[in-house]
């Protein structure tokens, strides 16, 4: 199980904008720190955390942060309503289209994404995968 998932950020008021404009949609709690901004989905007393959590901070090498190449990460959305909306959201907060919205042809029929780029260039998908609505081919 993937405990936990971080990108890099120059720019942590950036980042912050970013993805604010859709996380917190998602489920995710923002905690800010000397770090950095972690989110995690909330967990009542006695439960166990519900990952994974995601972390934006500054690289540790004190090096520019920069995109990995070939590297993404995808949040699911309960509906293709709320993928085109924050989608749209994270354009308007800063970020980069690499992709709207719909339906690809490689992947499954229900399988809805768009994808984005935050403003360090860390690529963003936004996805859901709903068997009981409309799908691709109808």
């Amino acid at each position: 199980m993937i405990a936990y998932v971080t990108v890099g950020a120059d720019d942590m008021a950036r980042a912050k904008r970013f993805y604010s404009a859709f996380l917190p949609a998602l489920g995710y709690a923002l905690e800010e720190g000397p770090e950095g901004l972690s989110f995690a989905l909330p967990t009542g007393p006695g439960q166990s955390p519900v990952l994974p959590d995601f972390y934006v901070k500054t690289p540790f090498d004190g090096q520019p942060a920069s995109a990995g190449n070939g590297a993404m990460v995808a949040f699911e959305a309960p509906s293709q309503k709320q993928v085109r909306d924050l989608h749209a959201a994270a354009l308007a907060a800063g970020g980069f289209d690499e992709g709207q919205p719909g339906f690809r042809a490689d992947y499954g029929a229900h399988f809805y994404v768009g994808y984005l780029r935050d403003p360090q260039g860390n690529k963003i998908a936004l996805f859901c995968n709903d068997p009981s609505v409309p799908g691709r081919d109808g």
